[in-house]
């Protein structure tokens, strides 16, 4: 319930600020709303616009939703090598100490977030933590620090947001061509549902256009995932992280959820054309025939 609440009241903060951001767009730039020109910067705006304001926030969404205690002084053993095994990392991959935090979670699993490759989070679950070897751990790690190194927030960012654009901008034009048809035989019959059908017609399209684009978005963050495997290897060795995802193999099913779940170590186990991470029988088998 509390990641709902937050969820909801995030997005209703984010629609306002872009709401304010597109008037001034319009006012500064003189564009017709009523245009293509200004459907497009419209769509663009909140396509672009929600994804960016998303990624600025998903290190504090992250540490709310789910609890992420950040380690600011290492109480115990455990937390010690976590800290240090992060830093040596992140020194290697050439970027700036992430904060490392945990939560409390079954679920072995760790996630990346942050805007910007020198300001990152690393959080780790409990269930990873007392779970996998210090040697799959460390892989788990190198995993995470590689998507920081690889900029695979900003980059996944910029792919949502095109695909948010796009698939905003579609479904309104296919839905006032369709509106503009019904509303013709409307005022034959003296009726009035065009722009009843156009919101409808909208909210339909968003769906399907949504769900078509999902497939090139999941596409791109597969590949970021071979990505960041091979960039484990490199760090820590490619047996550490082959015996890390045979690890993950016996394990259940990831708990993360939304943006977050295509940062986790594991991701959902369904139509593989839908998913974030490649299955994990794929990922050990590229991990094997690397040189």
């Amino acid at each position: 319930m509390k990641r709902v609440l937050l969820f909801i009241a995030t997005n209703l903060a984010v629609v306002l600020v872009l709401g304010v951001v597109l008037n001034i767009v319009f006012s500064v730039l003189g564009i017709d709303r009523s245009s293509i020109t200004g459907l497009l910067v419209f769509c663009a705006v909140f396509g672009f616009g929600g994804a960016t304001i998303s990624l600025f926030m998903s290190k504090w969404m992250a540490k709310r939703a789910y609890g992420v205690q950040v380690i600011e002084q290492p109480r115990n053993e455990m937390e010690h090598w976590l800290v240090t095994t992060v830093a040596r990392q992140a020194q290697q991959a050439g970027i700036g100490m992430p904060e490392v935090g945990v939560y409390q979670s079954n679920d072995m699993n760790a996630f990346a977030t942050g805007a910007r490759r020198n300001d990152s989070l690393v959080a780790v679950s409990t269930g990873l933590m007392y779970s996998m070897s210090r040697d799959e751990a460390e892989a788990v790690l190198a995993h995470e620090i590689s998507h920081v190194a690889n900029g695979d927030m900003v980059t996944l960012t910029l792919v949502q947001g095109v695909v948010n654009t796009f698939v905003m901008f579609f479904a309104r034009i296919v839905a006032n061509l369709i509106s503009s048809f019904l509303s013709r035989g409307e005022e034959e019959e003296g009726g009035g549902l065009g722009g009843i059908a156009y919101f409808a017609t909208v909210m339909v399209l968003e769906l399907v256009f949504g769900m078509l684009a999902s497939v090139i978005v999941m596409w791109f963050s597969r590949q970021r995932e071979y990505r960041a495997d091979e960039g484990s290897a490199r760090l820590v060795g490619k047996e550490k992280m082959i015996a890390a995802l045979e690890r993950l193999r016996r394990g259940p099913e990831s708990e993360l959820e939304g943006s977050l779940a295509a940062f986790g170590i594991n991701g959902k186990r369904h139509s593989e054309l839908f998913m974030s991470h490649p299955p994990l029988e794929k990922r050990i088998q590229a991990l094997r025939e690397l040189g």
